[in-house]
């Protein structure tokens, strides 16, 4: 980016592999942009810690303990060696007034999870469990994947998680994975699911609905 380095030297911070930058309920004062690595963002839930997100260049969190003062939500620990801009509150709220691209950006990431709200209620009202995993696993493409160099996509969170999101118990979710994975659409890793053509997923959702609204089994 244009004045990258002038930034760099005033707001920058180089974090190794396995630094945590902040945790679940640390009091948050500051947002993170990263320039180059790869940061996890987890959260506890029912006293396991599970995966929400892997971010990469470009991407910003941390953001909204600032702009709603109230503590971390979840925690960010660096996976990949990283380097990215630590900003303030002060600092953020100068940029957001005297750059638009910035304002622009935040709207956006805001407005998307909005969606990701209005997109889970829709998953918790569908009443086919195999329709809720694929609705599940199509929202966590678009807001927390990682496209690997195959072209395929990561979706860097557990079963559990899965099943917790789309109002399902681990056995019912593991079955639908199951025939995925047959079907050749879904892979389950220690990482997490990757899906070889995400097309595939939305297809088979079609296939679904249009099975469901016709009576056919």
């Amino acid at each position: 980016m244009a004045g990258g380095d002038q930034l760099f030297a005033r707001f920058g911070r180089t974090c190794s592999a396995g630094e945590t930058l902040f945790r679940e309920g640390d009091a948050g004062d500051t947002m993170y942009v990263i320039q180059t690595g790869r940061v996890r963002i987890t959260k506890e839930v029912g006293g396991e810690v599970k995966s929400l997100a892997v971010l990469g260049a470009g991407e910003f969190f941390g953001e909204m303990a600032i702009l709603n003062n109230r503590p971390r939500t979840a925690t960010a620990e660096i996976i990949e060696d990283a380097r990215m801009l630590v900003i303030d509150a002060k600092t953020f709220a100068q940029m957001i007034a005297s750059n638009t691209e910035i304002a622009i950006r935040l709207i956006k990431k805001l407005a998307r999870r909005l969606d990701a709200a209005d997109a889970l209620i829709e998953i918790l009202m569908h009443r086919d469990p195999k329709a809720r995993v694929i609705l599940g696993l199509s929202r966590e493409v678009e807001v927390g994947s990682v496209v690997q160099e195959d072209g395929s996509v990561l979706v860097p969170i557990q079963p559990e998680t899965l099943a917790e999101q789309v109002g399902l118990t681990v056995e019912e979710t593991d079955d639908v994975l199951s025939r995925l994975s047959r079907l050749r659409i879904v892979d389950v890793t220690p990482d997490g699911f990757v899906i070889n053509d995400v097309s595939r997923l939305g297809e088979f959702l079609d296939f679904l609905e249009m099975r469901e609204k016709f009576g056919d089994g």
